[in-house]
């Protein structure tokens, strides 16, 4: 059998780690050794372990060591990864490494650097001068990059089960329409009141069922009172709500009584063509067109929000971005720095946001569609949790749990 020696170091047991990494190993039909194995004696302790992995032939060896990679492997004695020239634009070398959503690090020069802006389904170039590494989506790449080729030289930190209890542990990696939802919005509440208190962000997604709902109000105060630093959503979300504000109905349905309203279903439409005549959202907020609401709020309180098109939307308003690449590229660099994101009803636009954060980013998906809640979940991220409710039920407990930790404060 053909052998190789690699070596794993963190919180390898309360993090389940080291579990994984064995089991993984026996399923894909390899065996292992363990020769070194160090435990923290702390909780604060990182633990060691050193194995011998065997494979049947070189190419069975290196499928068990592709996989344990993502579990935080690194070959004993690692050398500096390596790099090859991308042939043309948006083509990659041969061999190329495509990158997980956990901190990674290359090895470069003898020196260990963290790969910037990581994200999953991605490759890294590295500068011609060797100093810095960065995480690049396939469009991005230009003839002549350096690519990472291969796992030699390369470091991934997996999600570790965090040393203080938090909501984000107990809730971590599962979802259940059977937990005590009550506790988990006030445990989620003080999780936000106190990371803006230490001047964390926060994102939020939104679909346009938190118009639909009635949750507006809550999420418009939200973003009023300073608990949201920037919105990603769809035209849907911005164009209801500001139909709301001129007609008083949400989808030609009053919003107070959920009745249908005569000729309510050609509301949204002249809310679009009223928001172009004025020049856009900012603009018909202040003409006075648009007076409450979430976009409202955003206008009045210099909160960006990114509007991603898509083929399905009327109008659209003009902030839409229609392009679907820039749209990514913007979601991408308004989510820098962004340390909990908030999830509310959006399947699309949830699932392409989850894409496009590191796993350390804590992430709340709230839906009432089970499968979209799994898919974020499933992701393997212990800071994220799931919700399987109505947005409408859920938000408007939120914001009022946020507001009673302020009074107590």
């Amino acid at each position: 059998m053909i052998a190789r020696e690699v070596e794993f170091e963190g919180h390898l047991i309360d993090s389940n780690i080291l579990p994984k990494v064995l089991d993984l190993i026996l399923d894909l039909d390899g065996e292992f050794e363990i020769t070194e194995f160090r435990i923290g004696k702390r909780k604060e302790d990182t633990s060691y372990a050193r194995l011998i992995v065997f494979g049947r032939d070189e190419n069975h060896l290196d499928e068990l060591l592709k996989e344990l990679h993502k579990l935080g492997a690194r070959v004993a004695d690692a050398e500096d990864a390596e790099f090859a020239e991308a042939p043309d634009d948006r083509v990659l070398p041969d061999g190329f490494y495509v990158t997980t959503n956990n901190p990674t690090f290359v090895r470069l020069n003898g020196e260990w650097i963290e790969v910037e802006d990581i994200g999953m389904d991605r490759v890294i170039v590295v500068d011609p001068e060797g100093k810095r590494a960065y995480c690049r989506f396939l469009n991005e790449i230009k003839k002549g990059d350096l690519v990472l080729i291969g796992e030699k030289g390369v470091k991934i930190i997996p999600p570790e089960r965090p040393r203080k209890s938090t909501t984000f542990e107990f809730m971590g990696g599962h979802v259940s329409t059977e937990r005590p939802t009550p506790n988990v919005i006030k445990a989620i509440a003080s999780e936000i009141v106190n990371l803006k208190r230490n001047g964390g962000k926060i994102a939020v997604v939104a679909g346009p069922a938190v118009d639909h709902t009635g949750a507006r109000d809550a999420l418009a105060g939200m973003i009023r009172d300073g608990y949201v630093d920037v919105l990603l959503s769809g035209n849907a979300l911005a164009v209801h709500d500001m139909e709301i504000s001129i007609f008083g109905t949400s989808l030609g349905m009053d919003i107070r009584t959920g009745r249908p309203v005569p000729g309510g279903n050609r509301h949204h439409i002249h809310t679009i063509s009223k928001i172009i005549a004025a020049g856009g959202i900012k603009q018909a907020v202040e003409k006075g067109i648009v007076r409450d609401g979430i976009m409202y709020e955003c206008v009045r309180n210099n909160v960006p929000f990114i509007l991603a098109g898509s083929i399905r939307d009327d109008g659209p308003l003009p902030e839409v971005v229609t392009d679907t690449m820039e749209a990514k590229k913007a979601m991408k660099n308004a989510l820098k720095g962004v340390n909990m994101v908030i999830m509310l009803a959006s399947m699309l636009h949830s699932i392409a946001v989850g894409n496009l954060l590191p796993s350390v980013v804590k992430t709340i998906c709230v839906d009432s569609n089970p499968s979209t809640v799994t898919k974020l979940v499933d992701r393997g991220s212990h800071q994220a949790i799931g919700i399987v409710t109505d947005v409408g039920l859920f938000l408007p407990e939120l914001y009022e749990n946020i507001k009673e930790l302020e009074k107590e404060s």
